[in-house]
């Protein structure tokens, strides 16, 4: 198989190294580098992923690198054509996304101008929360081309709805298609017309006090999972969505993925960045598709923009 390039995760905790990990399982890089600020841990970590290469049949390199505050160490980085941003502190029991908005944003804007100066040709997918403040924030802080900084939402929240259908309906996943666009949390937009479970409209399955109840919990399932766990936060699959995002990428798939991305213009709705569908390549977005949507679906999809645009403008002084 041929591998090409490299792709770097930008901090080591559970979900930045379970990401550099199904990276490397995809075989399809040379190179996948795992970054940390806790001396040791990414080489450690990055040691451990490499040893499990003769077992799992994967060749794809793994670096680790400790980084400092100032900027030490991201010489690894260099020339990497991805980097996946997870720094940051994840939540806790209680915490909304947003109560992380100015921890993060310090970090946040910290790595967008090391990726800048070590990695300036990168797409850049941010993964960190608030998603979409920090996606913002990471586009402003880089000052890349605004296709070349994509949030992962999207694809999480797509994925856990499609989830709770498929076990609310008893079918397997594969029977089941949804799609969520808007933000990622309170404001997030499911798009019921989009939605099916073996072919049939999610509503000729579910009656709509179920489907109301599958949204909600799409919707809080990220503290959901906090809440079970008491001491970290969800990884499995936020790791798969960055991961498939950076492989789409890599690949120049084209396909058309759920994730957080600069609408200008699209649904009616400018300048900001928001949960939609994009047709993802080489270059990261290669252009917004405007599904067709509803004139509720569309109202919500407005909604979701003006309750994120405020708090990205505000992140430009973070």
């Amino acid at each position: 198989m041929a591998r090409s390039g490299k792709v770097t995760v930008v901090g080591a905790g559970f979900y930045g190294s379970t990401t550099a990990m199904r990276l490397a399982q995809y075989d399809v890089f040379e190179t996948v580098v795992l970054t940390d600020i806790v001396d040791g841990k990414a080489e450690g970590l990055a040691l451990d992923m490499n040893q499990s290469r003769p077992v799992e049949g994967f060749e794809t390199l793994v670096v680790g690198q400790t980084t400092t505050v100032d900027g030490g160490g991201y010489e690894a980085i260099a020339d990497s054509d991805i980097v996946v941003i997870t720094a940051g502190l994840p939540r806790k029991p209680g915490m909304s996304r947003m109560d992380l908005i100015e921890v993060n944003a310090k970090i946040v804007r910290g790595v967008a101008e090391q990726v800048a100066k070590n990695a300036p040709n990168a797409v850049v997918i941010v993964v960190s929360n608030p998603l979409d403040e920090m996606t913002a924030l990471t586009a402003l802080a880089t000052g890349f081309p605004k296709s070349r900084v994509i949030g992962q939402a999207g694809m999480l929240d797509t994925a856990r709805f499609t989830n709770s259908v498929a076990e609310a309906a008893g079918v397997e996943v594969g029977e089941v298609t949804t799609l969520t666009l808007g933000s990622h949390g309170d404001t997030m937009v499911p798009v019921p017309s989009k939605c099916t479970v073996s072919g049939k409209p999610l509503g000729e399955v579910l009656d709509q006090a179920k489907i109301d109840e599958l949204v909600d919990r799409t919707r809080n399932g990220g503290a959901e999972i906090v809440a079970l766990l008491k001491t970290g936060s969800a990884y499995y699959a936020p790791s798969s969505a960055a991961a498939y995002m950076a492989k789409a990428v890599h690949t120049d798939s084209h396909e058309t993925l759920p994730v957080c991305a600069w609408v200008e213009g699209q649904f009616g709705i400018e300048g900001v960045y928001l949960g939609v569908e994009a047709e993802i390549g080489k270059e990261g977005v290669v252009k917004v598709v405007e599904t067709d949507l509803t004139d509720t679906e569309l109202a919500g999809l407005k909604e979701a923009a003006e309750a994120v645009r405020e708090k990205q403008a505000d992140v430009a002084d973070l």
